[in-house]
């Protein structure tokens, strides 16, 4: 349990965040959610240490673990795959050092009654307890199923992390966070460089998770999957909602509703005290009355209400001449870099009218085939036939390379409206992230999400029959996503979709294709239906197997059971009084976690951390008398 107190931090002029406090448990798994700018992961990063400047506290356990993935990583360029994600386990590996050096001094020492002696003994046993702690066992295995289950293949371990793009590099941090199992993940877009099946293999392992997770995503499906609580930041304040995102949008809508009608009534109560003094402040008898309304006017505690955009910004993409029937016709298309056979072979049809999702690992070919249908790779094998009047719009993940560096983001949009859009230019700038200021920054000082984003706004302003779209959520938050989302499902032309984002492409396709190591394969129907079968087909063997597992292991206990001498009386009633203090201990334990979710302990914990020492002892204690029960046993 994680206490967050009094958090405050200001920015120039600004405030972030004023006073926010709330409550991390072991079992919570918190979206954190606000507009964007709201100051998420700043936050992420102030509950991880990262960010300092920020007044207030952070109470929890001694020892307590906290872990953060952050979107801003630095690259590697050292060390293997595998050596990298080893370094997880440095705690561990400089336990077992310290172990073998009070190994050593125990043997050679003869002072044994000595209270030195004696100390040895005692970290020696804290040490072998926190090396349990740890799960120390099988550490080689236990990478090798991170690492496979985030997409990495055995043969990708031994690349040089310098070979990696920044996506690959960010899986291997995030790998390491899981192999070091800490109290609290901090996770800033974990899924901006992952592909479906990675998706849902990080999903399973979060709800899984002995402890607390919290993330920012612009992935409503992932947040659903593995939220229980959402906090939104607001205003420099948090509320808290005991709900995952798409319950908190509905009772976010509720709440929303009642502050809206407590602000009214306030703003009708403030004009009316405030015609009243105007009133009675030129009144020499009435005079002291007025003097008590403006008193009671400071002191009211100003109700807040966030502006809420609540306008549809219904952007459409220019309508373009229709093309023919057929798109264009793949025939016999392979590609490959060096002895990577990357496409082989592969053959298909796009017609009019055709919204088809490509999905598969990162590294099956789905960019590379993207690439070849918007002419932007020329040296393959096959040939690609195109229809009547086909004109192409493509997106790639560095589209932003195109921008010309030397204008400004609003000159680089504003170019492009024509017609009904340019009144819209503004809106459209805001609906993806930029706004004040931003439009007048120049294209050579944006970042590369920031450059992506632009590259986005500006192909929905020109007028193509045909789109190709490499990855286009990424860097977008959910309301630009919905405001694209909204434009393709209102297009009139036809389009291919690169994307990992199964909330985005969600009622948006009707034909999806597999890229696999096995091939492309074809699948007539929408995602939804497709990652259903996927998941028939993917895990119902690996659930017989588990099942299988679970069933020897069942059977290899009970022979264990069987085999297993009967205790002695004395061992009996050993065992029978360390059960009955493990239940006292567990009893007590329970009692604290209650305490310390008040206010009141929260304020004595402020002026006597030592409390919460109570409550690791209790920990402790714990710890120990499991360890003997499992002994005796």
């Amino acid at each position: 349990m994680i206490t967050v107190q009094n958090i405050t931090l200001r920015f120039g002029g600004r405030t972030l965040f004023e006073n926010v406090t709330f409550l991390i448990n072991r079992e919570d798994r918190i979206g954190l959610t606000g507009k964007n700018g709201a100051g998420k992961s700043t936050l992420l990063k102030i509950l991880s240490g990262h960010t300092k400047g920020a007044s207030g506290s952070l109470a929890m356990p001694k020892d307590c673990r906290i872990a953060i993935l952050t979107q801003d990583i630095e690259r590697k360029v050292k060390g293997t795959v595998v050596d990298e994600a080893r370094t997880a386990f440095k705690e561990i590996l400089e336990i077992q050092v310290k172990l073998k050096d009070i190994m050593h001094q125990l043997e050679t020492r003869t002072d044994y009654e000595s209270d030195a002696y004696m100390k040895l003994i005692e970290d020696m046993g804290d040490l072998q307890n926190h090396h349990n702690i740890l799960d120390s066992e099988n550490i080689e295995e236990e990478i090798e199923r991170i690492l496979k289950g985030l997409g990495f293949e055995r043969k990708d371990f031994s690349k040089q992390m310098s070979e990696l793009s920044g996506g690959w590099q960010m899986r291997v941090e995030l790998a390491k966070i899981l192999l070091q199992k800490p109290d609290l993940i901090l996770l800033d877009e974990p899924t901006n460089h992952l592909d479906i099946e990675s998706i849902l293999w990080l999903e399973s392992y979060l709800q899984e998770y002995d402890g607390a997770v919290i993330l920012v995503s612009h992935d409503r499906a992932f947040l659903d999957a593995i939220t229980n609580r959402t906090i939104e930041v607001t205003l420099g304040k948090i509320e808290d909602y005991r709900a995952p995102y798409s319950k908190y949008l509905e009772l976010r809508k509720e709440r929303r509703v009642q502050v809206e009608n407590a602000y009214k009534n306030q703003q009708e109560q403030i004009k009316q005290i405030e015609r009243n003094i105007d009133r009675f402040r030129a009144q020499a008898t009435k005079a002291s009355f007025a003097q008590s309304l403006i008193k009671q006017l400071d002191r009211m505690e100003r109700i807040e209400l966030e502006d809420e955009d609540n306008s549809k910004l219904n952007i459409k993409f220019p309508k373009a001449h229709p093309s023919g029937k057929l798109i264009c016709d793949v025939k016999n298309v392979s590609k490959n870099y060096g002895q990577q056979q990357v496409i082989d072979g592969f053959s298909f049809k796009v017609e009019r009218e055709d919204r088809i999702a490509f999905v598969g690992k990162n590294g099956m070919g789905k960019s590379t085939f993207a690439k070849i249908l918007a002419n932007d790779i020329d040296n393959y094998d096959g040939v690609v036939e195109w229809g009547h009047n086909v004109t192409k719009g493509y997106f790639a993940q560095n589209q932003e390379a195109e921008l010309n560096n030397s204008k400004t983001v609003f000159e680089t949009i504003d170019e492009e409206a024509v017609g009904d859009m340019r009144p819209a230019v503004r809106s459209l700038l805001g609906a993806f992230l930029f706004s004040g200021q931003d439009v007048d920054k120049k294209v050579s000082v944006l970042s590369g999400g920031e450059r992506g984003r632009l590259a986005m706004c500006k192909l929905m302003l020109t007028a193509n029959n045909f789109l190709i779209l490499d990855e286009p959520t990424n860097h977008l938050d959910i309301k630009s996503k919905e405001v694209l989302k909204l434009a393709l499902q209102n297009y009139e032309g036809t389009f291919i979709i690169v994307s990992h984002d199964r909330e985005f492409l969600q009622g948006l396709t009707n034909k999806t294709y597999e890229f696999t190591n096995h091939g492309i394969k074809e699948f007539l129907g929408t995602v939804d239906e497709f990652l259903e079968k996927k998941k028939v087909d993917g895990f119902r063997q690996f659930e017989q197997d588990k099942n299988a597992t679970g069933s020897e292991q069942k059977s290899i206990v009970i022979e264990k059971a069987v085999e297993k001498p009967k205790l002695d009386s004395k061992a009996d009633n050993k065992l029978k009084e360390i059960e009955k203090k493990i239940e006292k201990l567990e009893a007590e334990i329970k009692k604290w976690e209650v305490k310390m979710a008040t206010e009141d302990f929260i304020e004595k914990a402020k002026a006597d951390p030592s409390l919460y020492e109570l409550y690791d002892k209790l920990k402790s204690e714990l710890t120990a008398a499991m360890t003997e029960w499992e002994i005796l046993i």
